[in-house]
Formats: structure tokens, sequence, C-alpha cells
């Protein structure tokens, strides 16, 4: 086989899912580039020809022409990756999955598809490919992280522009050494904080428009990265936003080199206001904080932020809704992020439910944030789904955007 035609597909769920005919549901400044596909494709063996399908933009032909499909794809997506993969294999067409579900289960994947990458695909797919195009692809491929140093620049131009939020997204770290229960992200990566070298990071930042979103889980988990990483950024006179630790707005040094070098807004993950609720989590970066004063200290420095929390932990009782929210209001956060807790698969808060014999759901469709998947301790089911839904539609009423307009103006 001379080349081999590829296609990488990311699947959608039903509300936000292009079918043919249609057009985008989901406004363009809601929607994220694929950076992780884009990476997949650079890391395609030169005699492969990738075209990637985001099914959030662009509607499915399962007829397409392809000699080899990959999918990849988190939990709440499962059923429809595997749904397409079936289509495809009934055409005789090979399926690859990648990404954290399959990961975590792949034993389940696999009765969907001819094989599993198990972890980052960068250091799988040579391998995969080549024993592909030998005819002796394998069920299961698993090999150590990349390395980031030399990782090769994302193909952006397997993606339309336009069809995503109006900034550039790159990443300058991966994973989290920290061990929060809920948290897949630091599992998947075997909770370990990886670096790019900071030149490498700077002369990609330099092929990028002014406004960049790093698209990392914890930028500032490595102290001293972050600040050779933000040094480096003063003159490029970038804009940009990410995800940070809370320590970051305790930090002077740090956080005065973020403000200098571009930082415009942090998704900051505060996940609950009581002290035994994050231990419950381990989360213990968080604990002892002064809430206020972090947000405080940050739009000082002309740092807007993103509030993440998350409802349903062991703490947790009907007061937690209305507490949350007045804290959300009396600090004067920009936007918020409020989630019912999920426990997803492979992280020791699914184990430990699971255990328990408290998730009573299991239809992966559900793992969205948006249902409830297990018995919480203090509240109903019903309290808790209820519960979200009211923070989120008083946090966005015109009252509380008129006062935090109000506020931002004083």
């Amino acid at each position: 086989m001379d080349r081999i035609r590829f296609v990488l597909i990311n699947p959608a769920s039903p509300t936000w899912r292009v079918e043919p005919g249609e057009r985008p549901r989901q406004a363009r400044y809601f929607r994220f580039s694929m950076l992780s596909s884009q990476y997949v494709a650079a890391a395609m063996p030169a005699n492969v020809d990738t075209r990637i399908i985001d099914e959030e933009v662009e509607a499915l032909d399962f007829d397409l022409d392809a000699d080899l499909v990959g999918i990849s794809f988190m939990t709440y997506n499962a059923p429809r990756a595997y749904a397409i993969a079936d289509r495809f294999r009934a055409r005789g067409v090979p399926v690859i999955f990648g990404g954290y579900h399959p990961t975590f289960l792949p034993e389940e994947a696999i009765q969907h598809a001819d094989a599993i990458c198990i972890g980052e695909a960068e250091s799988n797919v040579p391998t995969m490919i080549e024993d592909f195009r030998e005819g002796r692809l394998q069920r299961f491929y698993r090999n150590p992280p990349a390395t980031l140093a030399g990782l090769a620049m994302p193909c952006r131009n397997l993606m339309r522009t336009q069809d995503y939020a109006p900034v550039d997204f790159l990443q300058a770290t991966r994973g989290c050494h920290f061990r929060c229960t809920y948290c897949s992200v630091a599992a998947f990566c075997g909770h370990v904080h990886r670096t790019r070298p900071v030149g490498e990071v700077v002369a990609e930042l330099r092929t990028l428009r002014r406004h960049v979103l790093f698209m990392d889980d914890n930028l500032t988990c490595n102290r001293e990265f972050a600040k050779e990483l933000f040094t480096a950024m003063v003159p490029l006179g970038k804009t940009w936003f990410s995800q940070a630790g809370l320590g970051l707005a305790f930090d002077d040094e740090l956080l005065e080199l973020a403000a200098r070098s571009g930082c415009r807004g942090l998704f900051v993950g505060f996940e609950t206001l009581s002290d035994t609720g994050l231990r419950g989590f381990n989360k213990r970066p968080n604990l002892g904080n002064d809430y206020h004063a972090a947000v405080r200290r940050l739009h000082d420095r002309g740092i807007a932020v993103c509030a993440a929390f998350v409802f349903g932990g062991d703490e947790d009782t009907p007061e937690v809704f209305e507490n949350t929210l007045q804290f959300m209001l009396d600090s004067n956060v920009e936007t918020l992020q409020a989630t019912r807790l999920t426990p997803f698969p492979g992280t020791p808060l699914f184990a430990d439910l699971d255990a328990q014999g408290r998730i009573f759901d299991k239809d992966w469709s559900h793992y969205d944030f948006n249902h409830v998947v297990f018995e919480p301790r203090h509240l109903s089911r019903e309290t808790l789904d209820r519960g979200v839904s009211w923070v989120l539609r008083e946090f966005h009423t015109r009252t509380a955007i008129g006062r935090r307009a109000w506020r931002a103006s004083g």
C-alpha cells in the first residue's frame, strides 16, 4: 500500500452533531479547535494522507473513501463512537480508537474496534501505522508518553479556522501531578506534568496570531517553567488565556509575570467552598486559601476569572447552591462553569462510588456533567440536578450581569 487514506473522526453528542444538510448548531465562539487531532495528524508517517472530521461542524459521510478510520473520544461520546465504528467495520474498513475512554476501558472499547491506542497517540502512531500497512494490526498499543522536546507542530491546515473560536491554540505542557479524585486528565497522564522546551513554545507562538489559548491542563504546575515561559513571552505582545492553579493568585512574582506576558483570562478550579469537601476530592492545593482574595488579586492584574465549581460531593448539603452563588456574585467573577459531579471511568472517584454501589447509571452518554449518575450523600438526585441548573440560571440573570458590569466599571 503506497499511500494510506486515514480519516480521524471526532464524534459529537446529538445536541451539537451536524446532520446532512444542517449548519453547525453552536456558535463558533464556544467551539475550540481540535488540537489533539492535529497532533495525531502531525505524528503520522509521510505516506499517510489524513483528513479530520469534526461532527460539530461537518456531517459524517459513512460512504467516504478511507483505508483506515480513527476515532478519538471521551466517555460521553462513547456510544456515538461505537455506532460509527460499527458502521465502518461493516464495510470492511478497520477502525482504531484513541482518547480517554478507550484508554481507561480498552476491553470494552475493543468490542467495536480493531485496535486501541492506549494513552497518547504520538508514541503509538508510528508502530500502529506500520503494523496496519504490513497487515499485522494488534489489538492494543501502549507506549510511554511522548517526549515533548521536538514535538511536531500540529497540522493546523487540516481545520478551517472560521469554524472555531477566533484565537489560536497551542500546548506548552501536558498533564498534572496532583491527584484530585475526580480528574481524568491527571489519571490519563499518569499524574505526571511534562513541559516543552521554552524556546520551542516561543517559536510556535511567533507563528500564531495575537490572541492565543493554551490548552494546558495546568500551565503553572511547574513554577520555574512558568516563570521562564512568561518572561520569554513578554516581548511577543500576545494576549493569552489558559487554565491555572489557584496558587498563581498568591505568587506575586509569577502573577506579575503572567500579567506582563499578556494573560487576560484564566480558568480556575475552585471546585467547592468547603475545606472538608476539598479534602474529600484530594484538592489539597486549594486548602486554606481565601477565594475572595484570589479573585481580587487576579482582577488587580487585569486577569478575568472563569470559576469552576462542582456540586454533589459528599459534604454538599442543599445550602451549597445559594452559598456558592453568593460567593460568585460577591467576588465578581466574570464567567462560571458549574457542573454536576461526574465519576469518570479511570478515576479514583469512579472506583470508590462503584465499590459503594452508588453509581446507578452507566449509560456513558449521560457522563456529560449535565446528568446525575450516582447517589449523592446529603442531596437527592433531583435536588442536585435542579440546584446546578438554578445556580447557572441565577448567575446569568440580567441582575447578576448588571451587577458584575457595575462593579467592574467602579
